[in-house]
């Protein structure tokens, strides 16, 4: 790790932040790459990306007499990644930051792109800045230790790159399935690289999500209502986005605008991968409420990406509270 980190020409002061649980996991691995690396532990998940994370790292920060030439370094999932990443964005107005993302998701999704925040009471990612990281160290083997679920939730992300962007991706997933699950070092490593690829691609194409890079919200438009409604303690984010990517598909089967075979596939797909968190006792006008304040509303209109076949979608601002209701109705929600 160190050679790589020198090869990036940040400065020699590093601060890496993690999970205790990360650091369980792969604390030795990064204090061998890295001799007397300064460390920080805070808590995980969701309810933990909030402003009193935050605030603890700023004062470690400060009290370590962090400068502006420091580099603060993530190593864990998307919550971490995010969290950190704002601190990065923020402290001293910006230090660098490198991503070593340890999840699958933070791997394919999170830690590529830019994209930094916290999450508010009344919403998801409604703090936060475009702060890209000098350096992303991926590396497939942290992923051995990651339970089937979090594993399942990355995989969720993939399965949406492969449907705003590329067919022969997501046919290698239904294809490959069992040999994800094995976490076999070659179909990982591909699906890791054909995952960034497409990101990379969108985000050099617009960088601060003015048009093109909103195809990479398929399925968080309603994902995130989800997930603020039951307060994250229920969903993982990706499994938040399975149901997301199957309202926008219902949508988009209700307008024409998706081959009913293409519709089947994703629905199959996302049935063979595992049971995802039961929705059926959450009111659609919470959810629907949730969906208004999410940060893709511009001008009190509400963009949805749609897909219009696998590896091929459409931005809309016509989606109705009606046919919203339907399509989350599809899903279970009451």
């Amino acid at each position: 790790m160190a050679r790589w980190l020198a090869e990036t020409g940040v400065g020699e002061r590093r601060f890496v932040v993690a999970s205790p649980n990360v650091w369980k996991h792969h604390g030795e691995t990064v204090a061998a790459g890295l001799p007397g690396v300064e460390h920080l532990l805070v808590p995980d998940g969701e309810r933990a990306k909030n402003h009193q994370t935050l605030g603890r790292i700023y004062d470690w920060l400060i009290e370590s007499g962090a400068d502006r030439s420091s580099t603060v370094i993530a190593v864990g999932g998307g919550v971490i990644g995010d969290t950190v990443g704002f601190a990065a964005a923020s402290y001293l107005r910006g230090v660098d930051l490198v991503q070593v993302p340890t999840t699958l998701l933070a791997q394919v999704d999170s830690s590529v792109g830019g994209k930094v925040g916290v999450n508010h009471a009344r919403g998801k990612n409604l703090i936060g800045a475009f702060h890209p990281p000098v350096a992303v160290i991926a590396d497939p083997r942290l992923l051995d230790t990651l339970p089937r679920r979090e594993l399942r939730a990355g995989l969720y992300e993939v399965v949406k790159y492969g449907v705003i962007a590329s067919r022969p991706l997501f046919e290698r997933i239904v294809t490959d399935l069992p040999r994800i699950f094995a976490r076999e070092p070659e179909i990982m490593t591909a699906i890791v690289a054909d995952s960034c690829r497409i990101k990379a691609e969108v985000v050099a194409a617009d960088e601060r999500e003015g048009d093109r890079r909103r195809v990479l919200n398929y399925g968080h438009t309603a994902g995130h209502a989800l997930e603020a409604v039951t307060r994250y303690r229920r969903l993982r984010h990706g499994e938040a986005v399975a149901y997301g990517m199957l309202v926008a598909a219902n949508l988009g089967v209700e307008r024409g605008l998706i081959d009913k075979s293409d519709h089947a596939a994703l629905v199959e797909l996302i049935g063979r991968m595992g049971p995802l968190p039961q929705v059926t006792d959450l009111p659609a006008a919470e959810v629907l409420d949730a969906m208004r304040r999410d940060k893709k509303v511009v001008a009190g209109r509400l963009h949805m990406v749609l897909p219009r076949g696998l590896g091929d979608t459409v931005i809309v601002d016509d989606v109705t509270e009606k046919e919203a209701r339907r399509a989350l109705k599809s899903i279970g929600v009451r």
